[in-house]
């Protein structure tokens, strides 16, 4: 029987269409861009092979990171150089510096992906920075050493805690204005919004607690303390808080106790405590949420954890005295 000829116009579609696949090669890894306090860099992660691929020169004493909301930016809170960075992602060149006040520590961003909310911490300030134009569009006052800045989701509240005042202050987006303040316990590091908005998670460093407040109430829900087994209570220093997006997980960096906590989010019971570097200080979910990265400041790595299994798989030596982390798909 006589087989039926190609028909040549196919027969071109289809050796493109393996051409352009044999070119494409392996999806590119997603990227963890870890600050390193001492060393004025980042380290970028590669979380397909879990090793540092590059190191780049930053502003002094870089701690907070952040991603503009199409993770095309990276904002940097260089602390000692009183300016907040800004790297374009895809070229990892610093593009501008935004006038962030003194001693910038931590930032949050509006929804809008413009308004730039800045805790100054020798200047008991929260700058307002429009992102886009680089102009500063207030200034609040707040407690004293103001560090943690948070934004809720639907953009109405910004929330910085005070370490010395013991206070979150609830900022109106608004007006740009201080509306409310809520004593909480001493020396709280950081805060987060959970995905819906309506609670707020906060830590307290030396306080040894962490807070969960209701948003529309601004009062406290539960205060939750944290006992590890051979591990004084002392160093029990709750700092970086993530939210699991499916609302079920909630993860707590615990400082110098060198582990991280996990609690369950609906029930606010602590499920178990995970072994990590020394000084964990911020965490990180990748893209899918499958893997935690946790940085620990004073061992110089970064802990690679399985949530599911909630297991460390690796620790990946970075820079000296690693603190801020955010990943990129």
């Amino acid at each position: 029987m006589r087989r039926p000829l190609l028909n040549p116009a196919l027969l071109c579609q289809a050796l493109a269409l393996g051409a352009s696949l044999l070119l494409a090669g392996p999806a590119a890894a997603s990227i963890a861009w870890v600050s390193n306090e001492k060393d004025n860099s980042l380290s970028l992660i590669d979380l397909q092979s879990l090793e540092v691929v590059e190191t780049l020169p930053v502003g002094q004493r870089p701690r907070g990171l952040l991603l503009s909301h199409d993770n095309r930016l990276l904002y940097i809170c260089a602390s000692d150089s009183d300016r907040v960075q800004v790297m374009d992602v895809a070229t990892r060149k610093i593009i501008k510096e935004l006038p962030s006040g003194k001693d910038p520590e931590q930032f949050a961003l509006h929804p809008n992906d413009r308004w730039l909310y800045v805790s100054n911490e020798d200047d008991a300030l929260v700058t307002v920075i429009d992102t886009q134009t680089s102009e500063v569009l207030g200034q609040i006052g707040v407690g004293v050493e103001p560090e943690g800045m948070a934004v809720s989701p639907d953009g109405k509240w910004a929330v910085n805690t005070s370490e010395t005042t013991n206070m979150l202050h609830w900022i109106d987006t608004s007006t740009q204005t201080l509306a409310d303040n809520t004593l909480v316990d001493q020396r709280p590091r950081f805060v987060e919004f959970n995905r819906d908005g309506t609670q707020l998670w906060a830590s307290a460093e030396i306080g040894g607690t962490l807070t969960i407040l209701d948003v529309a109430t601004r009062q406290v829900l539960k205060t939750l303390t944290f006992q590890i087994k051979g591990v004084h209570p002392d160093k029990v220093q709750p700092v970086g808080i993530k939210l699991s997006a499916d609302g079920k997980l909630a993860f707590v960096a615990l400082g110098p106790a060198n582990h991280v906590a996990v609690i369950d989010a609906k029930t606010f019971e602590v499920l178990d405590y995970l072994l990590v570097g020394r000084r964990v200080w911020q965490l990180a979910f990748t893209p899918d949420q499958k893997q935690l990265l946790a940085t620990n400041g004073v061992s110089g790595d970064v802990s690679v954890i399985d949530v599911e299994s909630r297991k460390v798989l690796k620790s990946v030596k970075v820079g000296r005295y690693p603190w801020g982390v955010v990943v990129t798909p």
